[in-house]
């Protein structure tokens, strides 16, 4: 049974150890004591990702990730009422320690009942916020599911993602020449300014329901008084339509052309690189009908809903992993404002508990 006071225990305990990305260590300790504690076979991929089983053939793969956004560290969760939230200074956690509650707790519910369950492997990802970096380190030779349940989703259990979009980083590489600002600025080539004039040629914010375009750090120049030689600009675009994607990277290509042409003595690089690729779940997606009948199972009716986000089932899937992401009852993610309704909470690690007995 689902036990409410031990599963908002669990999350407490979790966001209380800092495991901002790329610093995991101290999670990954906890949870691999959690889960061999569950009786699974626990082992760690070269990367640090966490991949634990029953050694039962088909089984079903709950995933969600270890590490949080900044600020992140020193997390005081309170309980107001039904809603968990931090001090109001760092983030809460939620995303995607939420995930992990609700996963745990099922495990734990059924390991407590002693009552059949699927078959299971599960999986805690490291460094999905900077860029799904686990996932697309995971060494999956070790893993042998071929339906997988992220718990990863803002809102409650019954949201379901319907669709994610392709992400495209850009880097702009800007070298012109340094002089001195004050006292002969016409010999040299400002960076910045051929920076800020690129940026004026490129779209920004949301350019459709499907697209947004984001120019996200400038860091250039040195000191106040010299004329700056080094500007890097960094980027993204994310669309679930490829004409509108091939589109932009058209315009930036005009843009840096033009540029070029104003500045012939200054050097200027782009680098375009795919983090994840589109999805769009289908009727017959074997995961998605796995998701619908626990949650009408539980009284819950899907909601089908698209993300502009990407998570780690955008890279399950191009291993042929019919992968899912549903709510973790998570709601103002990177915000410092951040809060995990406790009943919808419930409800995640009740949907985890379904899945795991559907097919015992």
């Amino acid at each position: 049974m689902i036990n409410r006071d031990r599963l908002v225990k669990t999350f407490c305990d979790l966001v209380r150890i800092d495991s901002p990305s790329g610093e995991e260590e101290t999670i990954t300790v906890e949870l691999v004591q959690r889960l061999e504690k569950l009786g699974l076979s626990v082992k760690l991929d070269a990367y640090g990702n966490i991949i634990a089983g029953d050694g039962r053939p088909d089984p079903l793969l709950l995933s969600a990730h270890m590490d949080t956004v900044e600020p992140g560290r020193g997390i005081e969760p309170r309980v107001e009422g039904d809603r968990i939230v931090s001090d109001g200074t760092t983030i809460l956690g939620g995303d995607c320690k939420a995930g992990m509650s609700a996963i745990l707790e099922a495990l734990e519910s059924a390991a407590e009942d002693g009552t059949a369950h699927s078959p299971l492997e599960v999986v805690f990802t490291r460094e999905e916020e900077i860029g799904i970096v686990g996932a697309r380190n995971l060494d999956f030779s070790l893993i042998t599911a071929k339906e997988a349940i992220v718990f990863d989703g803002e809102g409650p259990s019954s949201r379901i993602t319907s669709s994610s979009p392709t992400y495209i980083g850009f880097d702009l590489d800007i070298t012109g020449r340094a002089a001195h600002a004050g006292v002969e600025p016409e010999k040299g080539i400002s960076s910045i300014r051929i920076a800020a004039e690129i940026i004026a040629r490129l779209p920004q914010g949301r350019l459709d329901n499907e697209t947004t375009f984001n120019v996200g750090t400038i860091e250039g120049g040195t000191v106040r008084n010299a004329v700056a030689e080094n500007t890097i600009v960094r980027g993204e675009f994310r669309s679930r339509n490829m004409e509108t994607l091939d589109s932009i990277r058209l315009q930036i290509d005009e843009a840096l052309a033009e540029v070029k042409r104003m500045y012939p003595e200054a050097n200027i690089y782009d680098h375009l690189h795919t983090e994840f690729d589109t999805y769009t779940l289908t009727d017959d997606d074997p995961a998605t009908m796995r998701v619908k009948d626990a949650l009408r199972s539980l009284g819950m009716e899907p909601e089908m809903r698209p993300s502009g986000g990407g998570t780690d089932a955008n890279v399950f899937r191009l291993h042929d992993i019919s992968a899912v992401v549903v709510g973790m009852a998570d709601n103002g993610m990177h915000t410092v404002r951040e809060s995990v309704i406790i009943p919808e909470l419930v409800d995640s690690a009740h949907l985890c508990e379904a899945l795991l007995r559907a097919d015992a």
